[in-house]
């Protein structure tokens, strides 16, 4: 019987030690067929890819519920950008993303935009409010609410969503305003990273004759979209000081940021936390819906005498709040 044991336990143990190397690779993709084999649809399905430019990387998937009646009030929204230092990843690769948050009441749409060479500033910021703009007059045929998009990203695409968010020219030259924004998340995001200091950094923005002009924390403004931002004290890819200083700079600007900060986790572990099975382990998945039908709910007027963001989202966290 010991022997059978010991088998199992090392067969764990390099099961383990194989999917951390599939991560490592391909960790979105990984994530998301790990999410489909053990936790299913969840009730979601893909409903579109659209093309949102001539570029193959200018496009977004829209994921919604299996069976919804056309009669039905529209969703609110959760547009989501995905990281990769500006250099990788795929919306198709994070299907999960829909599966989490279809089932709590969202229309998700999953953005892409340019990288490498063809995505550098401010190619992905051009490619991020053209995929807003898309969601806000589109979005309404696949049972979306344009009035209520939360927007979100992880790492790189956090910081395409918050630039998006403070920054009006990218989404004033599509003819939106950031107000018609109701709220933004960051996971893991980098928003002060002056002086450019690591490769990805320097390809994307150290042509930029001003670099401060690229950085989220010069565009606070005190009518910005309330904030959720989320950071792992051991991340040393992006450090949480970037979450602490934005956060810092919008709260004495007049606007609002709620801060979460988990002690033990990682860059990518936010990211992970979204998957199944390992969405059990933390709450980010409750603590993000929250706040998006909060100040989804704020920006619609659809709770008479709703509270704001900043007295409402109250969601039990298992990380440090500020």
């Amino acid at each position: 019987m010991l022997w059978v044991l010991g088998g199992l336990a090392i067969f764990a143990i390099l099961a383990g030690i194989a999917l951390q190397f599939a991560i490592s690779r391909n960790g979105p993709a990984v994530l998301s067929a790990v999410d489909h084999l053990t936790g299913g649809q969840h009730g979601a399905e893909l409903k579109a890819t659209i093309s949102t430019g001539t570029h193959p990387q200018q496009k977004l998937l829209v994921w919604g519920p299996e069976r919804r009646n056309p009669a039905d009030a529209p969703l609110p929204v959760l547009f989501f950008a995905h990281g990769g230092s500006w250099r990788s990843g795929d919306p198709v690769d994070y299907g999960f993303i829909g599966r989490a948050f279809v089932p709590e009441g969202f229309i998700v749409v999953l953005s892409g935009y340019r990288l490498g060479e063809d995505g550098i500033y401010p190619a992905m910021l051009e490619d991020t409010a053209r995929a807003i703009h898309w969601t806000h007059e589109e979005i309404v045929a696949y049972g979306g609410d344009p009035d209520r998009i939360v927007v979100a990203g992880h790492s790189a695409g956090a910081y395409n969503v918050v630039m998006a968010a403070l920054e009006e020219q990218w989404l004033g030259r599509k003819g939106l305003s950031t107000q018609d924004i109701a709220g933004v998340v960051g996971l893991s995001g980098p928003y002060d990273f002056v002086p450019l200091d690591s490769d990805s950094t320097i390809a994307s923005f150290g042509h930029v004759n001003d670099p401060m002009t690229t950085q989220p924390l010069s565009h606070v403004r005190a009518d910005a979209p309330q904030m959720l931002l989320i950071h792992g004290e051991k991340d040393t890819l992006v450090y949480p000081r970037n979450t602490r200083a934005l956060a810092e700079a919008l709260n004495n600007s007049g606007s609002h940021a709620l801060t979460i900060f988990y002690p033990e986790i990682e860059h990518n572990d936010p990211l992970i936390s979204l998957a199944a099975p390992w969405r059990s382990r933390r709450d980010l998945v409750a603590v993000i819906a929250g706040f998006a039908h909060s100040v989804t709910a704020s920006a619609s007027g659809a709770e008479s005498g709703a509270n704001t963001a900043s007295e409402e989202t109250s969601v039990p966290v298992q990380g440090e709040t500020g």
